[in-house]
């Protein structure tokens, strides 16, 4: 019966010209070999895309396509709803435009018993069920990980906090790498429930760490978006708190006992045969301990890798144009800043990437090896074993190598290696932590190192941020006041004329009116005069002054420019860059 509707959907498809003959017998060879839907396999293999496959099973079942953006939540219906039973059924209830009952979007018409149960559940809440429609698969999942439908998660989660929610972490002999929704709502024990779904939710919406703070209130739960924080759940009940952190302990191996000292480990995850790491930091505060979880999705990180390059990265055609020049150089230094988080591996990992032709041994040390390069040899620092990034070094040295990344420079010796290793014929890729470009020098000197032989090594210094971009999906053209851009140094009479956008707040962005990030830069490149005039110790105002007259352009500058190219908002700018920078 189902290779019947197979080939109906796919008779469909030929008929529109999405699908050839060829095309059709692939996808049914894989949805028999991997028991998956006709649909999902023309996708998978590229065939057709997600909303050509959501039209055209509108067009079968004879329902409507709808654009999710143009509609609400049902939050009433919603709440009526499992999360489990919404999930399987891949079912969003939204209010119908009359305002007169419930619209159910689907992205899998095919699953009529699934779709006739969740009408019956709002049925019995007292809601009308005006018809049902048809939307992307992407489309359906967003609304499911975020806004109302992620809460309703992450509340049933906490809702079976009760009399077993003191219980211990974890019982013995379950499995703990594997997760899915199947898995949590199964789980008896809350606080295993309220990790695994926190673990989840946060995967869902593409955050970089998990943060558990436990304050006066109790235990609140935030991820990391984009760069930027957002509180996601809680305060939870205070008398939970020691129990879930206990829990975070025992998933990484740490001692559950110890509560006094930082405690730092690591775990992994099985989700949709993807294996995934997790880097866990344990701290003491003065309301029990808070627990960061940083998420590392190797797989995912190492598919867009190997396409990495600098085009990837959004830069400009000029700063492009320059770092390709510099990053070519036979030998010399190439030295990236910027804070934790800015991006500073990725853009390291895309120069070596592009120079990365086979024919030059190419080593790096790093803390730690996070992303494999191909071709690349990948040492990791293990300082409790003695490696540390000057031991490693001097040993890479005598490994006759071409190019060099160093992960970090920390202390004077590596400094100092580092430097002699630019001088004496090798391309050496580095990052130190500073403000911007001018402050590396000053952090050099406190080193201990000569101004000279730091100079003489450097092609060029390269300070980085990562701007929040506006939604796509929910952007709309705003006004900024002349008072407000005046406040943010910035010409009022420069902007008239410019149209500025913000996010509303959508599915797609989480509601925070971001998505994506783009790394803005500015590059020092190193001319003869520059060289003399840090040689000389010369005021860093008066080298500052020098490279804005040769043509460099500061960070606040590349951050006005993505304003006034409608990519980011005032506030953003003003949160990543200072304002000072461009008076």
């Amino acid at each position: 019966m189902q290779l019947k509707a197979y080939k109906r959907l796919g008779k469909l498809l030929v008929e529109k010209s999405l699908i050839s003959e060829e095309g059709l017998s692939r996808a049914l060879d894989m949805s028999e070999a991997e028991d998956m839907r006709f649909g999902e396999a023309c996708v998978k293999l590229g065939i057709i895309g997600e909303r050509d496959l959501a039209i055209t099973l509108s067009e079968q079942y004879g329902l409507k396509f709808v654009e999710t953006e143009a509609m609400h939540i049902d939050d009433e219906a919603l709440d009526a709803i499992p999360y489990e039973a919404l999930h399987g059924a891949r079912v969003v209830p939204m209010k119908d435009p009359s305002g007169e009952g419930t619209f159910i979007v689907t992205s899998d018409p095919t699953d009529i018993s699934a779709i006739d149960d969740i009408e019956r559940i709002i049925r019995q809440r007292g809601r009308k069920v005006i018809g049902r429609g048809v939307a992307t698969v992407g489309a359906v999942s967003a609304l499911l990980a975020t806004g109302k439908g992620s809460r309703k998660m992450l509340t049933e989660a906490v809702s079976g906090f009760g009399a077993k929610g003191r219980d211990a972490s974890r019982k013995q002999g379950e499995e703990d790498n594997v997760l899915s929704l199947e898995k949590i709502s199964q789980d008896s024990s809350p606080v295993i429930k309220v990790v695994d779904t926190a673990i989840y939710d946060a995967l869902a919406k593409r955050a970089s760490d998990i943060h558990m703070e436990s304050t006066a209130d109790g235990l609140i739960v935030k991820y990391r978006l984009d760069g930027v924080l957002h509180a996601v759940m809680g305060p939870l009940d205070k008398n939970f708190q020691a129990s879930i952190i206990s829990r975070i302990k025992v998933m990484s191996e740490l001692d559950i006992s110890e509560k006094r000292i930082p405690q730092d480990g690591r775990f992994k995850v099985k989700l949709k045969e993807k294996t995934i790491d997790f880097r866990v930091s344990i701290m003491p505060s003065i309301y029990g301990e808070d627990a960061v979880i940083r998420i590392l999705d190797k797989e995912n990180i190492t598919k867009e890798f190997r396409k990495l390059s600098l085009d990837s990265l959004g830069f400009g055609e000029p700063d492009k144009k320059l770092l390709r020049r510099l990053i070519r150089e036979p030998y010399g230094m190439v030295l990236v800043t910027g804070p934790t988080g800015s991006g500073k591996t990725t853009t390291l990992y895309a120069a070596v990437s592009e120079i990365n032709t086979g024919e030059d041994k190419i080593i790096t040390i790093e803390d730690p090896v996070e992303y494999e390069l191909k071709g690349v040899v990948q040492i990791p620092v293990n300082e409790k074993k003695g490696l540390t990034f000057a031991k490693g070094l001097r040993s890479i040295l005598r490994h006759d190598p071409d190019k060099i990344l160093v992960g970090e420079i920390r202390d004077p010796e590596t400094a100092q290696i580092a430097i002699q290793a630019a001088l004496t014929g090798h391309l050496v890729f580095t990052t130190v932590h500073a403000n911007n470009v001018f402050d590396v020098i000053g952090r050099f000197i406190h080193m201990g190192i000569e101004p000279y032989n730091f100079v003489s090594s450097l092609n060029c210094v390269m300070a980085q941020r990562l701007l929040r971009l506006v939604c796509d999906k929910c952007r709309a053209v705003v006004s900024i006041d002349n008072a407000a851009l005046e406040a943010s140094g910035i010409d009022a009479k420069k902007a008239e004329g410019a149209v500025f956008y913000a996010g509303k707040g959508c599915p797609e962005c989480f509601n925070t009116g971001y998505s994506g990030r783009k790394a803005i830069l500015e590059i020092l490149d190193l001319s003869d005069d520059i060289k003399d005039m840090i040689g000389a110790k010369q005021p860093v105002s008066a080298i500052k002054k020098k490279a804005a007259a040769e043509g460099m352009r500061n960070l606040r500058q590349a951050a006005i420019d993505c304003l006034f190219s409608g990519h980011t908002t005032l506030e953003e700018i003003n949160r990543v860059t200072f304002v000072e920078e461009n008076r």
